[in-house]
């Protein structure tokens, strides 16, 4: 009987060439060579990226102004015009008849009021509405109904209670922005895990106790969300409710400046309405990630 060998083939060696060019490591400098212009395109693409996208938009608006839209302004009076609305913006002539800056004041305030406002009714509501069934039945039908309509639909109504315009513009500001408050703060309610309810039970907290330990840490996260959004449209809303209403706002800067027939004005208080948009947006977006405690960040 033949008896296969088992052959044993050990591992070649490699030389001490081999091993140098293998596990030599890269010099420092090498490597920070290597990764210098990934870094370099990363910090520059938040910048060039945009400057690309405006200056896309800007050879469009040139395009369309010379070939098919001679009556619209061009970039340069677009342009000369804001220089000569941001020269004085708070420049006072009369009760109607004030600089760009005021005009945002008078809008920020009315907006402002009317999301406090909501703040006010809609925290305790989405409260309610999260933690008792029965609130919860009574009161989503009529929310189903009253918020899908739109804002401007509710100033005649504000005109006709209030008869005033500052009432009414922020009474169209706090019926606009009620509604993501309500929604998120019950929904963040609805979220909060049972197993903090179940230690609050056996650590016997009272009904204050539940409210300031549990439901309102639990919960806030989703409110800041709501505020964010109601801001956010309300901000929007107002600007067509001043236009409506007349008196001191940006909203009534840009239909007087229609009825000058003066459309680089509008388009710069388009430009300045989108900046403080973006400021609020800002605003609202850290106060939301200061007192996220979920553990996302942005």
């Amino acid at each position: 009987m033949k008896t296969a060998a088992l052959a044993i083939v050990e591992p070649m060696e490699e030389s001490p060439a081999e091993m140098r060019e293998t596990h030599e490591p890269v010099p420092p400098e090498r490597e920070t060579m290597r990764h210098e212009p990934s870094r370099l395109g990363n910090a520059l693409r938040p910048v060039l990226l945009p400057a690309i996208t405006f200056a896309l938009v800007l050879l469009g608006w040139t395009i369309m102004q010379a070939a098919f839209v001679p009556a619209f302004p061009d970039v340069p009076a677009v342009w000369n015009k804001a220089v000569e609305i941001f020269s004085d913006p708070f420049y006072v002539y009369g009760p109607n008849d004030m600089g760009i800056a005021w005009q945002v004041m008078y809008s920020l305030g009315r907006v402002l009021a009317g999301f406090f406002l909501a703040l006010a009714v809609g925290i305790p509501a989405g409260f309610l509405i999260g933690a008792n069934k029965t609130f919860e039945q009574a009161w989503m039908p009529l929310i189903a109904i009253l918020r899908p309509v739109s804002p401007l639909a509710w100033l005649p109504i504000g005109l006709l209670v209030f008869r005033a315009v500052d009432p009414s513009a922020i009474f169209v500001i706090f019926i606009t922005s009620i509604w993501p408050v309500i929604l998120n703060t019950a929904a963040g309610v609805k979220a909060i895990p049972q197993d903090y309810l179940n230690v609050a039970r056996v650590l016997n907290f009272n009904r204050r106790e539940m409210v300031t330990k549990i439901y309102v840490p639990a919960t806030l996260p989703y409110m800041l969300t709501g505020m964010q959004l109601s801001l956010g449209t309300a901000w929007m809303v107002i600007v067509a409710a001043e236009m409506l209403t007349g008196g001191i706002g940006i909203g009534f800067y840009i239909w007087d400046e229609w009825n000058n027939l003066s459309v680089p004005s509008i388009i710069v208080a388009i430009v300045i309405i989108g900046c403080v948009g973006i400021m609020l947006e800002t605003g609202m977006g850290f106060v939301r990630r200061r007192y996220d405690y979920t553990g996302k960040k942005e």
